[in-house]
This record gives structure tokens, sequence and C-alpha cells, in this order.
């Protein structure tokens, strides 16, 4: 299992095997059952998330109840809420496992001080935050000049995988389409 997040680290930095094991040996290993929650509005998080096995699903309730899905993640991403982890302040957002799923969590004390013994590991995250910042970014702009036929191809361009594992009503509210309309796309496109 602590193989599956040394192979994500190692396409991006070298490490020696020492640096290999240290790494591995500040990982905790968390196990959540499907429908429960790793982060509720309120928590401060401590920890930011690797997933080894499962799907999860962050998202945000406005105060009218209504929920809005910000991410999905699946083994080899990260989840956390992010905000609430760099700045230290309360969660927003709901993280719950759509899934039974197995996740190896970092403190972010512990890569502080990481960063510091094995620097390699702040070009990883940067890397990382990088290319989840352009993901985000795209995402954005896909929601202002894409129709909603054209969000749902990206979609499953972008996550094949994912899709297979998501109800209908999970990836329309993720694409901010309503259910129907995502089964009439669906439909067309056959």
């Amino acid at each position: 299992m602590r193989n599956k997040i040394l192979e994500h680290v190692l396409a991006i930095i070298d490490l020696s095997e020492k640096e290999q094991d240290e790494f591995l040996s500040i990982l905790k290993e968390i196990k959540i059952a499907k429908k429960s929650f790793l982060i509720r509005p309120g928590d401060v998080v401590t920890e930011e998330y690797f997933v080894v096995k499962g799907c999860l699903l962050a998202y945000y309730l406005d105060e009218l109840g209504n929920k809005h899905i910000l991410q999905f993640a699946v083994e080899d991403w990260w989840i956390s809420d992010f905000e609430s982890f760099f700045n230290e302040v309360p969660a927003k957002l709901y993280i719950e496992a759509l899934e039974d799923s197995v996740l190896l969590g970092i403190d972010k004390q512990v890569l502080e001080t990481l960063y510091q013994r094995i620097p390699q590991f702040e070009h990883f995250f940067r890397v990382k935050t990088t290319k989840a910042f352009v993901a985000l970014r795209s995402r954005i702009l896909s929601s202002l000049q894409k129709s909603a036929k054209e969000r749902y191809i990206e979609f499953c361009e972008t996550y094949p995988d994912i899709e297979k594992r998501l109800a209908n009503y999970q990836i329309a509210n993720y694409l901010g389409l309503k259910p129907e309309s995502l089964s009439r796309i669906r439909k067309e496109l056959v």
C-alpha cells in the first residue's frame, strides 16, 4: 500500500532509500467506511490525504442546504479541506467516502519538518499544488465558456475511470447541471 504513494512521489522527485523510508515513516494509515465523513465543517484540518484505495467526495452546503460538489478523489489523488489545512481555520467542506477507502495522512507540522530535512518534497508539493490550481482554473473557465454537453464530454475524457463509480446526480451536481439534463445529454451522445 505504501508503495503506491512512493511510486506517486518518485514520478516527480528522486529520493535515496533512506529518504524514502523517512517519508513512509511519517504517513498515517486511515481506513474510512462508505458514507462516513473524513472532514466536516468546523473541523480544523491538520492533515492532507493521499487516496490509496476508494473514492471520496468534497462538497459544500450553502445556507439553503444545497450541496455543491467541488472535488472527487480516487486512487493516487490528494484530498483535504485545503483552506483549513493551509490557513488553520475551521473547515467549510464535508469530505465523505463514497466507497470503503484507505488513505495515507500527512500532518502539516510533520510536513514542514520534512521540507527542511528533505527539500525535494517542497518541489513535489509545489508541483502538485500548481497542477491542482491549473485544474481548478480550467474547470472554472470550462463552466464559463462551454456548453453543458461540452463540459460533460470533457469530464468523461479527463476522468474516464471516475464516471463509472459515481451516481448520475453526483456528476450532474459537479458539472452544475440538473440530473435530467445530464441524462438527456447522455442519450444524445449514444
